[in-house]
C-alpha cells in the first residue's frame, strides 16, 4: 500500500451531499451521530479501481446512507459501475429505508451479469434521529463491530439473530433475489468497520494469509478513541504483516464512530442550499 498521508482532508458534509467514489483517497468526514474515516488505494496505483464508496446526507440532514462495494475488475473498466452505483444513491438518499435502493442496486448488475461483472456489497442507513442503523450485506466480507459497553469486538454475523443470513449473494448473480435488512443496536462509542477483502487476503513473507481471525486479533488490540488513528493503525499493521508489499487488489477500509459529539441541526443556509439541489437549481 502506499504511505499514509501526513495530512488528510476533514470535511462535515453538509445536507444532499455525496461523498467518495472510487479513486485513492484518505480522508477524515462526519455526519450527524457519525465520525468516519475512509482509505482506499486502487490496485497497482490506477487513477481509478474496482472498490467503490459513498457517504450522502439526505436533504433534512436526519438520513446517512453508506456503501461500500467491490466491483468485479479493476482500473477504468469499472468507471460505468462507479457512475451507477452514484447515480442510486442520488435518487434514494432521501429515503429512510434502503430496500429499494438494494433491490435496484442488483438488477443494475443483474443487466451487468452478461459480461461477467458482479459485486459484493454493504449498504447501511443511519437515522441519526432514532439512533437506528439498518445494513445489508450482499456477498461482502463480514463488518468488525466494536461495542464500548462490553469493550468486546465481534464479526457483524456471530452477534446477529439468523446469523446464518447475514450475508446474501452478490449483487447481480440473480435479479430476483431478496436481500436480508438488519437493525443494529448501537451506542455511544461502538465502532463499525466496514472493508474489502484486500485486509483479510493480506499475506505475510512466508505466505501466511491474515484471515479473519488474524484480522480480528489485530483489531482488537487497537485503540478505539478516534477514527482517524484506528483506521491508520489498522492500515500500518496490514503492511508490517506483509513485510510492506504492495497489495494484491484494491484496498479500502472505513471506520464508522458513533457519536453524540458530531450531532448537529443543519442551520437555514444549509436547508437553502439543500432544497436548490433537491429541487434541481444546484448540482448534487
Amino acid at each position: 500500500m502506499k504511505p499514509l498521508a501526513t495530512t488528510i482532508n476533514q470535511a462535515v458534509l453538509q445536507c444532499m451531499d455525496i461523498w467518495s467514489g472510487n479513486r485513492s483517497v484518505e480522508n477524515e468526514a462526519t455526519t450527524p451521530g457519525l465520525e468516519i474515516f475512509v482509505f482506499s488505494e486502487p490496485f497497482r496505483g490506477e487513477s481509478t479501481g474496482g472498490d467503490i464508496h459513498y457517504v450522502s446526507l439526505c436533504v433534512g440532514g436526519v438520513v446517512t446512507r453508506l456503501i461500500l462495494a467491490d466491483v468485479s475488475g479493476h482500473g477504468t473498466a469499472v468507471s460505468e459501475s462507479a457512475l451507477m452505483l452514484r447515480s442510486l444513491m442520488r435518487r434514494f438518499m432521501n429515503a429512510k429505508t434502503q430496500e429499494s435502493l438494494v433491490r435496484d442496486l442488483n438488477r443494475e448488475f443483474s443487466r451487468l451479469e452478461q459480461t461477467g461483472r458482479f459485486a459484493t456489497a454493504v449498504v447501511a442507513t443511519y437515522l441519526s434521529q432514532r439512533n437506528r442503523f439498518t445494513i445489508c450485506n450482499a456477498g461482502h466480507p463480514r463488518p468488525l463491530w466494536y461495542r464500548r459497553a462490553s469493550n468486546s469486538w465481534s464479526y457483524l454475523s456471530d452477534e446477529l439473530v439468523g446469523a446464518e443470513q447475514a450475508s446474501n449473494l452478490p449483487l447481480g448473480l440473480d435479479e430476483a433475489t431478496e436481500y436480508q435488512q438488519f437493525n443494529l443496536d448501537v451506542n455511544e462509542g461502538d465502532l463499525l468497520i466496514l472493508y474489502t477483502d484486500a485486509l483479510t487476503e493480506a499475506h505475510s513473507p512466508e505466505d501466511q494469509i491474515l484471515g479473519e481471525e488474524g484480522l480480528l486479533r489485530m483489531v482488537s488490540s487497537i485503540p478505539t478513541g478516534h477514527v482517524r488513528e484506528f483506521g491508520r493503525a489498522v492500515l500500518q499493521r496490514i503492511n508490517e504483516y506483509s513485510g510492506n508489499q504492495p497489495a494484491e487488489d484494491d484496498v479500502t477500509i472505513l471506520v464508522l464512530k458513533f457519536s453524540s459529539k458530531t450531532r448537529r441541526f443543519p442551520g437555514l443556509l444549509e436547508k437553502l442550499n439543500a432544497y436548490a439541489k433537491f429541487i434541481g437549481l444546484k448540482p448534487a
